[in-house]
């Protein structure tokens, strides 16, 4: 298995209590600390407000932080799950994706979907159309970016975008462009879309929801004439460790206790249950026994969002102390 490691950047409340003027340190310190260990990639979220509630607290915008990330990190992925195809126009985001390209030696991810956050849709001015139209404008924005870093440049004609000879250059750095993570479950459009597409998928769900969801795409993959075992299929896992049940069980009252003033109790009540119903929340023993029966049903690539991370490193340090080894 390969892992993944979120670097906070506000939107979950993850950089509260810090001066804004220090939020950068820290999500650079976390960055190059992931890059010299374990972790293959580094991931943010592209959301402009906070959530489960919208807020003045801060949240720093995905794609600069992948340019910044680019020339301060040296070996480490770079990736944001997931893009909001809806927020950029897809020739343009198709050229910022291939300049983080270039800074970064070739080491840009691009994990795109439809977009859900209605609030921040309509703050931003953007609307917010029906779900057929945010996963139409996620099939043409993808064969937008597939074109642009194929051949240099793109043109369709579409439904929702127009773009005529926009020209990409120079390419991404990697043979075929930058890699495409598909993110979402939807069964008819969404994993069809992957499986013409992906490099990589991301979905979660129960043991039978992820083999359902793997079987489907698998279909896709054989009707498109595309090897399903080319993709990799990914989830995202809210994670907390400790040495022991006892310290689980403090460290996760812990976070929800910060994030309560700000929240509320009742979506504190529901965060706290989210997180110990992770299959990434307990001892190390505990996780990788979990995520090595998600391994067996085909779970390639796993990404933690650790929610202390900018306040106490001590989580990530055991995970990659014991987690890692027992699954790579």
């Amino acid at each position: 298995m390969r892992f993944g490691l979120f670097i906070p950047q506000g939107w979950r409340f993850d950089l509260v209590g810090i001066e804004p003027a220090d939020h950068w340190r820290v999500m650079s310190s976390l960055a190059q600390a992931a890059d010299a260990g374990p972790w293959e990639s580094l991931w943010v979220y592209d959301h402009f407000h906070t959530t489960p509630v919208p807020s003045s607290e801060a949240t720093h915008e995905a794609w600069t932080l992948m340019a910044a990330f680019a020339a301060s990190t040296e070996r480490i992925r770079l990736g944001q799950m997931c893009t909001c195809m809806g927020y950029r126009n897809p020739a343009y985001l198709a050229k910022v994706a291939a300049t983080v390209d270039a800074v970064s030696g070739g080491r840009a991810e691009m994990g795109i979907g439809g977009g859900w956050y209605e609030h921040e849709w309509r703050a931003y001015g953007y609307g917010f159309p029906p779900i057929a139209e945010r996963l139409g404008r996620l099939r043409e924005g993808v064969e937008i970016m597939h074109q642009a870093w194929t051949t240099g440049s793109a043109t369709l004609a579409g439904k929702y975008y127009d773009v005529d000879g926009a020209i990409v250059q120079p390419l991404p750095l990697q043979p075929g462009g930058v890699p495409l993570w598909i993110a979402g479950g939807g069964e008819k459009v969404t994993l069809r879309i992957a499986a013409q597409y992906a490099a990589y998928t991301n979905f979660a769900g129960s043991p039978e929801e992820f083999a359902h969801k793997s079987e489907v795409l698998r279909g896709h993959c054989d009707a498109l004439g595309r090897d399903f075992d080319a993709i990799t299929r990914s989830s995202n896992f809210n994670t907390i460790v400790a040495a022991t049940e006892a310290e689980v069980d403090d460290r996760v009252r812990a976070v929800v206790e910060r994030l309560r003033p700000f929240v509320g109790d009742d979506r504190a009540a529901a965060i706290e249950r989210d997180y110990r119903g992770s299959l990434a929340v307990g001892t190390p023993e505990q996780i990788a026994e979990r995520l090595a029966e998600r391994q067996r049903a085909g779970l390639g690539y796993a990404i933690h969002y650790f929610p202390e991370a900018a306040y106490d490193r001590s989580g990530i340090e055991l995970f990659a102390r014991e987690v890692v080894p027992a699954l790579s």
